[in-house]
C-alpha cells in the first residue's frame, strides 16, 4: 500500500469501527459509470463536513486490488448488489487528497510538479517494468502503464478544488492544475484505454472559464443539482430518524437543528458531521463555527459583499432571496454581482437552494447560529441589537408585556426596512421573525397556517420538547390592534392550534403612516391570553 497508489482499506475500516450510516449505495452509481464514456467521470461536490472524505475512503476500501475488502461491506447495501463482486479489489486505485498535500508542500508554485513526481515514483516501485525512468508525467505515466499492463486505472480525487480555495490568488497555478486534470480526463483514446473510472469531490463544483466548464467531460452533481445522487449529499430522514432510535436522541431537536436543505427527490437532508456531532457530545448546537468555512463566511459578511448585510438580514428574518445561479464562475474570488456571493453560500452549506422557486434561504437553526455569530463581527448594530433581545422579546410576549413587545418590533422594522418597502406587509413579516429569532428554539413557526376558518399571518406551534404556549401573530398595517383580534376571534383561530385552548396567545401589531405618506414608525400591540 502507498500514500497514492492503493492505499488500501485502514480508512474505510476505522470509519466502520464507529457509528455508519450505509451510504454504499454510492459504489452502485460509480459501478454503472465503469468503462462508459462519459458517464464515467463524475464531480460531486458538497459542503464542508457532509462526507465526502468518507465517502471517498470507502470507495478505495472497494476498489483497491491490493488488500480484501469483502467483509467490511458485508450486510451493507452494495453487498446484495450484482455488481458487488464484479469489481471488488479488482483495481489500481490512485487516490489524491488535495488538502492533505498543500499541507506537505513547502513551494506552492512547485505544487502540480510535486504531486506529479511523487505518484510517479510509487508507481515506478510498482510498475518497474512498465515506468519510463525519464516520465515526468502523471497522465503519460499512467497511459504507458496502461498500454503495457493491460490495466486501467481507479482515480479518487478528494477536496479537488483545495488549490483554488487555498491559492485563490494565484491563477497561474491554478491554470496549471487544470491543465493536469485535462491531460488525465480529456476525453480520447489515451483516457478511454487508462482511467475506468474516476470520482471527485470538494467543496466547489468545476471551475468555469466564462460559460464552459474547464472539464467538460465530468458528469457534475452539485447542491444546487444533485439529481441522482441526491441521497448521498447529507443524512435522509429516515436515516436520522433510525440514529435517534439507536442513540435515544430527540429527533424533534435533531430535524429543528440540523434538517432544511432540500431537493427534489429528498425534502429533508441533513448535516451528517452535525447529526454525528450532537450524537457523541450529547448536545444540540452549532458545529459550523468550527470550520474553516466559517471564516470566508465573516469575510463576506463584514466587507458586505455587493449588498449582503440586506440579504442576510432578510433571510435572517425568514425570508428566502431569488438568486441567479447562472453566473457563478465556481472559485471564491470572481464575483460580479450579489447573487455570485449567495451561490458560493449555497455551495459552502450556509444557505439552501429551492430548484424549482430559485430561492436561496437559511436552512436550520445551526446555519443561523453560525450567520449570527458572524454578524456580531460586523458594525449592523440595530441587526445585532435585534438578535439579542430576541429572548427577552419571546418572554415579553408571553408575560403580555405589550409595551416591550411593540419597543422590539419597532427597532426589528427598522433593520429589515432597507432590503424591503416600510409599508409593507413583507418587511413587518420579515421584523416579527428577526425580533423572535430564539423562537425557532422552541417553536415551529408558520406563514399563514391554515387554522379554523382563516389563516394565522403567523403561527407558533410548540416544538414536543418544550412547555411554553402557542402563539397567533396577525400583522395589520394603517388599521388597528383591536381590529386584528377581532378578525382572530371572528376566524376562530383553531385546527391545528386547537389542543393549545388555555395555552394560547393572541398578538395582535399594527402600524401606521401619516397622510402624507411618511412613516410615524409607531407600533401598537394587544396581547390575550385564551
Amino acid at each position: 500500500m502507498g500514500k497514492y497508489l492503493n492505499p488500501g482499506n485502514s480508512g474505510f475500516q476505522a470509519i466502520r469501527n464507529g457509528l455508519y450510516v450505509d451510504k454504499t449505495g454510492l459504489i452502485e452509481y460509480i459501478n454503472s459509470t465503469i468503462n462508459i464514456s462519459p458517464d464515467r467521470l463524475t464531480c460531486f461536490s458538497r459542503p464542508r463536513r457532509f462526507g465526502k472524505s468518507f465517502a471517498a475512503k470507502m470507495l478505495c476500501a472497494y476498489y483497491d486490488k491490493s488488500c480484501d475488502s469483502k467483509i467490511l461491506f458485508e450486510g451493507l447495501e452494495i453487498s446484495n448488489k450484482i455488481s458487488f463482486e464484479t469489481y471488488l479489489n479488482k483495481f489500481n486505485v490512485i487516490y489524491l487528497d488535495i488538502t492533505w498535500f498543500l499541507s506537505t508542500v513547502r513551494n506552492r508554485k512547485q505544487t502540480v510538479c510535486d504531486l506529479q513526481e511523487r505518484v510517479i515514483r510509487e508507481l515506478r516501485q510498482a510498475f518497474p517494468d512498465f515506468t519510463d525512468e525519464n516520465e515526468k508525467s502523471l497522465p503519460g505515466a499512467l497511459s504507458g502503464i496502461a498500454e503495457k499492463s493491460g490495466e486501467k486505472f481507479i482515480m479518487i480525487i478528494d477536496e479537488w478544488d483545495a488549490l483554488f480555495r487555498e491559492t485563490k490568488d494565484d491563477q497561474d497555478l491554478q491554470k496549471e492544475y487544470i491543465q493536469l486534470l485535462r491531460g488525465l480526463f480529456k476525453g480520447g483514446t489515451v483516457t478511454d484505454n487508462t482511467i475506468a473510472a474516476a470520482y471527485m469531490t470538494g467543496i466547489l463544483p468545476i471551475k468555469k472559464y466564462g460559460t464552459e466548464s474547464a472539464l467538460t467531460d465530468f458528469q457534475e452533481f452539485t447542491m444546487v443539482y444533485p439529481d441522482e445522487l441526491t441521497p448521498y449529499v447529507g443524512f435522509t430522514e429516515s436515516e436520522v430518524l433510525k440514529l435517534c432510535d439507536r442513540t435515544g436522541m430527540d429527533f424533534d431537536k435533531m430535524k429543528c437543528w440540523y434538517d432544511g436543505y432540500s431537493f427534489h427527490d429528498a425534502h429533508s437532508v441533513y448535516s451528517p458531521n452535525s447529526v454525528m456531532s450532537a450524537i457523541r457530545r450529547k448536545r444540540y448546537r452549532s458545529y459550523w463555527t468550527l470550520s474553516e468555512t466559517f471564516e470566508s463566511l465573516k469575510e463576506y459578511i463584514t466587507r458586505d459583499f455587493y449588498g449582503l448585510k440586506d440579504a442576510v438580514v432578510y433571510m435572517l428574518g425568514g425570508q428566502r432571496m431569488h438568486v441567479d445561479i447562472s453566473t457563478f464562475q465556481n472559485d471564491i474570488t470572481s464575483f460580479e454581482n450579489s447573487d455570485d456571493v449567495l451561490t458560493l453560500l449555497i455551495h459552502l452549506g450556509y444557505l439552501a437552494y429551492d430548484e424549482e422557486k430559485k430561492e436561496a434561504y437559511i436552512p436550520n437553526l445551526e446555519v443561523s447560529e453560525a450567520f449570527r455569530s458572524a454578524v456580531k463581527n460586523t458594525d449592523w448594530s440595530t441587526v445585532n441589537q435585534s438578535l439579542s433581545n430576541s429572548e427577552k422579546l419571546l418572554n415579553a410576549t408571553i408575560n403580555g408585556d405589550a409595551d416591550s413587545v411593540s419597543a422590539a418590533l419597532e427597532l426589528a422594522h427598522e433593520t429589515c426596512t432597507s432590503s424591503l418597502e416600510y409599508n409593507d406587509e413583507n418587511s413587518l413579516s420579515c421584523a416579527i421573525l428577526l425580533a423572535y429569532y430564539t423562537a425557532q428554539n422552541y417553536y415551529e413557526i408558520f406563514r399563514e397556517l391554515p387554522a379554523g376558518k382563516g389563516f394565522a399571518d403567523y403561527a407558533f406551534v410548540p416544538r414536543n420538547h418544550t412547555d411554553k404556549p402557542a402563539m397567533i401573530i396577525e400583522l395589520k398595517y394603517n388599521q388597528s390592534a383591536d381590529t386584528a383580534i377581532k378578525q382572530i376571534h371572528d376566524n376562530r383561530y383553531d385546527g391545528k392550534l386547537k389542543d393549545f385552548n388555555g395555552r394560547l396567545i393572541l398578538v395582535r401589531i399594527n402600524y401606521d403612516k401619516d397622510a402624507k405618506g411618511k412613516e410615524k414608525k409607531h407600533h401598537t400591540c394587544v396581547i390575550e391570553a385564551v
